[in-house]
């Protein structure tokens, strides 16, 4: 693939998953749905748009998928989709993939891997980022929301690092979303009293599912080979920054100075855990 077309379809990627937030938030703010319905139709239109792409490109859906893979792809979407009624785009962007990302270093840590001096100055000045975010205050996030957010990116997390090398990823991901569904419409039938939807919230949910979701994941698999590990890692701490000044433009949401300093610690440090992760793995194969 061109250089030029990476940079475009990993441009698009990103602006899908900040869009995911933002359509999000939006639905739980301006439409009456929710949240058990949202996650409902977003996994059940994420597969559909997952397998018609399959299909065109003539790769036929043929089981690809797991149960434990599916069930962390639920515990995602609903956590993600229970805290957006709190939380902010940007602020949940936030916390959703410092969790992401805290999750797989952690997962690093616990097989063994060494950090670095620059790296362990690089997790605490993430984590200092966060306990500074949610440190109660009067622009502190619900903290329901916050733990919400959280255990939706350690799930995505969990999914990321299960997902790493089993084959065709758009298929096991079709495979994974076609298995959430009726785990999703259990939690629907669970919520039932407290189901409510409309036109707008229909769509948002829908949108979400097929677009920012399915074409999403679809481009960012397609550009993900011609990416460094390392380099994809830190190219998706963009999303937060996008989502959240595509909350301040589209839904008129305030940036406190808390948020952004936040931000910066925390995106800040992950990206020094993983930047000078990639120069080791660097060192350690030009040393062999």
């Amino acid at each position: 693939m061109p250089s030029k077309q990476v940079v475009i379809l990993t441009a698009i990627a990103m602006m899908a998953f900040a869009g995911n937030s933002l359509l999000s938030r939006a639905a739980f703010l301006e439409t009456a749905i929710d949240p058990a319905s949202f996650t409902s139709l977003r996994l059940l239109s994420g597969f559909v748009m997952l397998w018609l792409i399959s299909f065109i490109n003539h790769q036929p859906y043929k089981g690809e998928g797991s149960w434990i893979s599916a069930c962390a792809l639920f515990m995602y979407a609903a956590g993600f989709s229970f805290a957006y009624v709190s939380l902010s785009t940007g602020m949940g962007a936030l916390l959703l993939f410092g969790a992401v990302q805290a999750t797989m270093i952690g997962h690093g840590i616990y097989k063994g891997e060494r950090l670095s001096k620059q790296q362990g100055a690089g997790l605490t000045l993430a984590l200092a980022g966060l306990i500074g975010l949610l440190f109660p205050g009067l622009s502190s996030p619900p903290l329901l929301g916050a733990i919400l957010m959280m255990g939706a990116g350690v799930a995505w997390g969990i999914y990321s690092l299960r997902g790493r090398g089993v084959g065709n990823p758009t298929l096991v991901t079709t495979g994974n979303f076609l298995r959430s569904i009726p785990i999703a419409l259990v939690l629907s039938a669970l919520s039932f009293k407290n189901a409510d939807t409309d036109l707008s919230g229909f769509w948002y949910a829908i949108a979400s599912g097929a677009l920012t979701s399915g074409v999403g994941y679809a481009l960012w698999y397609s550009v993900l080979p011609f990416l460094k590990a390392t380099n994809a890692a830190t190219i998706q701490l963009s999303v937060p920054v996008l989502a959240a000044v595509a909350g301040i433009l589209f839904l008129g949401e305030a940036l406190s100075f808390r948020f952004m300093f936040a931000s910066i610690a925390i995106l800040g440090g992950i990206a020094l855990v993983l930047i000078n992760a990639s120069n080791s793995t660097r060192k350690n194969e030009d040393s062999n």
